[in-house]
């Protein structure tokens, strides 16, 4: 006891693992470190809190800034997380002269260096960044003595997020690898009153469920009213720094974690829906490592002019892309590890600058006056042309066979455009890069995208290429059934020649589904054909990219009603409107009817003439037809 006594004021800030090691090298045989009278792991527990309390009394120095001490609320757990402190101390830029709390090796000082790693790897290696904890037969055990136990034996201070109990066990969740970690190696050191040892386990997540669902509608009333607490009406101003502690929101057991989806998509309802005119907005201490949800808030609240972002976890400049959006004349940034990455202050205001224009104010100082030329003049995007079809012939064949293939493809059953395939065709589906898949229209085709830009793997370029046309049409049957607004199509012809044809269709379309029926998209599709045995078109490559249409593209979808039968192709030239015209009124037939027979016959006058007198001699044209 002397010893441990001696070694911890002896040696304050040279390396506090000293503590651990002289007291874990001498510990009861039999493992246990709580209810043994006299037990060294009670020592140990003793040694870290004396060692919390004299550094909060200011008897000795504090070299890696005040440790954080724990407080219960309300039967749940409140803890500030040391673990940030537990890594490297790096020679960095701190922007405008603001000291930081590390110090040089701390790692070993904490004596957390196994924990950091675990903490490291499994960051480099991506994804699962949370941590199960689950307690065995917990049930049997007050949840503040179970956590106060485990918290008073672990190195490293942790915020248990969603306890909840499940059967006779008990799951919470942690979102520090290190203090997981150091967590998971305290299995079996815990000893209850009845002389059993508790269990720890762990599992790792790269999203706990619970972050996934929506908030409930009266966590949501409390949200909204938490928030109205923190507003400054007067300023326009919503302060939500350390949101995740507010006493309100502890009290009901709300996880408030804005780092997640779905807790920030309830902020930014609640700030569309009651204060779109806010000016100023503080997200500080709040975990935050990606910006990507924030930059709804661009549209939602356009006069945002101030955004204090500091001490959070924003680790590349490349987050701030997402928000340039905003018109910002203040910002802070401090206390984030993006600004590690930066040299001096003349790079750090450049490259804020560089995305806020605009900016007066960074970290709380004025910044000098931007140097710029007033040179910029505005450019005017070419006007959309319409199609290409390269000639007459050309054009009556391509217009012909579209109108068949999506008087097909939109009718349900696609089954018939085996006919139109060759054996050996290809196809393949493609999307847009997508941020949000669960609020994307597109997701329906998501796992069938074959963007080579986004997807590394050239496995996965083989599979989802379809090939031969069962295997093509089979896949097109699968897809959402669809339909086309054929007053939009345009068509560009790439390449032509004897045996090959190319060209390019675009336009929108909806899906039949009622519940989609309003949504627009937009598609471009790439048809290789050669020429088939009945003077059409047999496709031996199909490239289909579908992605979510423009506001002018919606403002002017299906806004002409196009026949129920059979769709008709836009932008006849004037030559092929004066033959329809006068073959219309030849044939007594309305312009729909008129335009199909002289399409059939490649615009061919005579010719569409010679068949309408066969085929009325026959009876075979219906009274449709000539319905005007």
């Amino acid at each position: 006891m002397s010893r441990c006594k001696m070694t911890r004021y002896r040696e304050w800030y040279p390396n506090l693992s000293v503590i651990t090691r002289v007291c874990e090298s001498s510990a009861d045989h039999d493992g246990r470190w709580l209810g043994v009278r006299r037990g060294w792991g009670s020592i140990k527990a003793r040694l870290h809190s004396d060692t919390v309390r004299l550094q909060h009394r200011g008897a000795a120095p504090e070299p890696f800034g005040p440790v954080p001490r724990s407080r219960f609320q309300g039967g749940s757990v409140d803890v500030s997380v040391m673990a940030s402190q537990y890594g490297k101390s790096q020679h960095r830029f701190i922007p405008y002269d603001r000291s930081s709390q590390r110090g040089e090796g701390w790692k070993d000082k904490i004596g957390g260096g196994n924990a950091h790693r675990f903490g490291a790897e499994d960051a480099e290696r991506g994804g699962k960044n949370w941590f199960k904890i689950t307690i065995p037969h917990g049930t049997k055990y007050d949840k503040k003595w179970l956590l106060t136990s485990l918290q008073n034996l672990c190195p490293i201070a942790f915020i248990p997020l969603n306890y909840y109990t499940e059967g006779h066990k008990v799951h919470f969740y942690l979102e520090d690898a290190a203090a997981a970690s150091a967590l998971c190696k305290l299995t079996r050191r815990v000893t209850d009153s009845e002389g059993n040892r508790v269990a720890v386990l762990m599992t790792s997540f790269s999203c706990p469920p619970f972050l996934k669902s929506e908030l409930k509608p009266q966590d949501l009333e409390r949200l909204k009213h938490c928030m109205s607490k923190r507003f400054d009406g007067s300023q326009k101003s919503l302060d939500l720094n350390s949101i995740r502690t507010d006493p309100d929101l502890v009290s009901h057991n709300i996880e408030m974690i804005l780092n997640q989806e779905n807790c920030m998509q309830a902020v930014i309802k609640i700030i569309q829906e009651n204060i779109p005119e806010l000016l100023c907005l503080n997200l500080s201490n709040n975990k935050l490592c990606k910006l990507t949800d924030i930059a709804e808030l661009v549209n939602k609240a356009p006069n945002l002019q101030s955004l204090n972002l500091s001490h959070n976890e924003l680790k590349s400049e490349q987050e701030l892309d997402k928000v340039k959006g905003f018109r910002l004349m203040e910002l802070w940034l401090d206390r984030n590890p993006l600004c590690d990455v930066f040299k001096d202050q003349t790079t750090y205001i450049s490259a804020v600058r560089e995305r806020f224009p605009s900016l007066l104010r960074l970290d709380g100082h004025v910044l000098p006056p931007p140097i710029c030329f007033d040179v910029e003049t505005s450019t005017n995007i070419p006007a959309c042309k319409g199609s290409h079809f390269v000639s007459n012939e050309i054009q009556g064949l391509i217009q012909r066979f579209l109108q068949h293939y999506y008087c097909v493809y939109d009718s349900g059953d696609r089954q018939p455009l085996l006919e139109a395939y060759h054996n050996d065709a290809c196809f393949s589906l493609s999307l847009p890069s997508i941020n949000h898949l669960s609020r994307c229209r597109l997701k329906n085709y998501h796992e069938h995208s074959r963007n080579i830009k986004n997807i590394k793997d050239p496995s996965a370029w083989f599979h989802l290429l379809k090939r031969s046309r069962l295997t093509v049409v089979a896949f097109l049957s699968e897809l959402p059934k669809t339909q086309h607004d054929m007053n939009s199509i345009n068509v560009d012809v790439n390449t032509y020649s004897r045996t090959l044809l190319a060209f390019t269709v675009s336009g929108v379309f909806k899906e039949a589904d009622d519940k989609l029926r309003d949504r627009v998209k937009a598609f471009s599709r790439v048809f290789i054909t050669v020429p088939a045995r009945n003077s059409g078109l047999c496709i031996v490559n199909d490239e289909l990219f579908v992605r979510n249409a423009t506001s002018e593209e919606i403002r002017c979808a299906f806004a002409a009603p196009a026949p129920s039968n059979s769709p008709v192709l836009p932008t006849l030239m004037a030559s092929q409107q004066e033959m329809l015209s006068a073959f219309s009124k030849m044939s007594e037939m309305n312009l729909e009817w008129s335009q199909k027979c002289l399409q059939d016959n490649a615009w061919d006058f005579h010719r569409a003439a010679q068949i309408f007198t066969e085929l009325k001699a026959q009876g075979k044209i219906p009274k449709a037809a000539f319905i005007k």
